[in-house]
């Protein structure tokens, strides 16, 4: 039988052949949700800023349980992270994209890993504002140089060294 043949003999079986669906409108995107607003810590007393350090592991996770105790995070405790100015700020939130791991660790997203500079067993420093159930992370580097910054400041501007 050559090929022309055969096509010839071919013949489309209705019962295999799927009825076309009507048409429905098209789905509309989901509005994003706003993350909450940060509450200024200039309003904080310095009896209300509590100070830890950490490292982060090789997955980005930070435990601190002194600060988590204070802020009374315990571990499934909902959480939003977001970058701003080099830091990390995590806010309780009750609808929040992360959590507060089992062994009341925090997930740090790669993503803001990398916007603010934080790498795996880099110490960071930790600032819980208690009164605004808010925690801030800083790298390293952030801290090195907003303090020669303020070193720059008390020296008057004269290089050291």
């Amino acid at each position: 039988m050559t090929p022309t043949r055969r096509r010839d003999c071919e013949r489309l079986i209705g019962v295999l052949i799927p009825i076309p669906l009507p048409d429905r409108p098209r789905p509309g995107s989901a509005p994003i949700p706003a993350l909450p607003a940060p509450r200024s810590p200039a309003a904080a007393l310095p009896d209300e800023v509590l100070i830890g350090m950490a490292r982060p592991d090789r997955s980005g996770r930070v435990t601190e349980r002194g600060l988590m105790g204070a802020l009374r995070w315990s571990p499934g405790h909902r959480i939003d992270i977001y970058p701003q100015r080099g830091m990390l700020v995590i806010a309780s939130a009750p609808s929040g994209q992360h959590a507060v791991g089992s062994r009341g660790e925090l997930p740090l997203p790669a993503s803001v890993r990398q916007m603010c500079a934080i790498v795996p067993r880099q110490p960071l420093l930790l600032a819980a504002l208690v009164s605004h159930d808010l925690l801030v992370i800083h790298s390293a580097r952030s801290v090195a140089r907003l303090l020669a910054d303020l070193h720059t400041q008390v020296i008057g501007g004269r290089r050291v060294g």
